[in-house]
């Protein structure tokens, strides 16, 4: 999700993402890359993109495989690879993998990624149906952050003779300014 936030000045917000998975017969780690991206879309953080997560897996015997899209626990469990891809539809922000053989060829890494590529649009598209845009605006019950400039030939009026107001108000907020 990090490739798709918004820049501190876009966003003066602090963000904190919590998925709480209570049950999973698949990818939590993916499940939350979807969630976490609509929950922030929705809370209105302006989200460059939608971005969707998709399990991968594989079987291999011999020179003969089978790359498995969006794998169960078993499959997972059993399988000779875990890869996890999340992305845009313009392209991959994240990448994991383990693997318990070898290694793997740049075919089995190309089948692998191709089908990634479908299921993460396929899924882009239900997210995108649910949530099309970042909502509007932040919650009536988010903190606002008011920022202004201030006129540089007016500086003193507001921290006051000898930063009289600054430690006033540091005094008064506990606050470090």
């Amino acid at each position: 999700l990090a490739g798709v936030l918004p820049s501190q000045e876009e966003f003066g917000y602090s963000l904190r993402v919590v998925s709480e998975i209570t049950e999973s017969n698949g990818s939590s780690s993916m499940a939350s890359v979807c969630g976490g991206c609509l929950a922030l879309m929705d809370a209105g953080v302006p989200m460059k993109a939608h971005v969707a997560g998709i399990a991968m897996g594989l079987i291999k015997e011999g020179n003969r495989f089978a790359v498995l899209t969006d794998i169960l626990g078993d499959e997972d469990h059993l399988g000779d690879m875990d890869f996890k891809v999340a992305g845009t539809d313009k392209g991959i922000t994240a990448l994991q993998m383990d693997i318990k053989i070898q290694g793997i060829t740049k075919e089995i890494m190309h089948a692998a990624l191709l089908q990634a590529r479908e299921g993460r649009l396929h899924i882009l598209d239900i997210m995108k149906e649910t949530l099309p845009v970042n909502r509007e605006s932040i919650s009536v019950h988010a903190p606002r952050i008011i920022k202004i400039k201030i006129n540089p030939e007016k500086i003193r009026d507001v921290i006051g003779k000898g930063g009289a107001v600054i430690r006033a108000l540091t005094e008064e907020t506990g606050t470090t300014i």
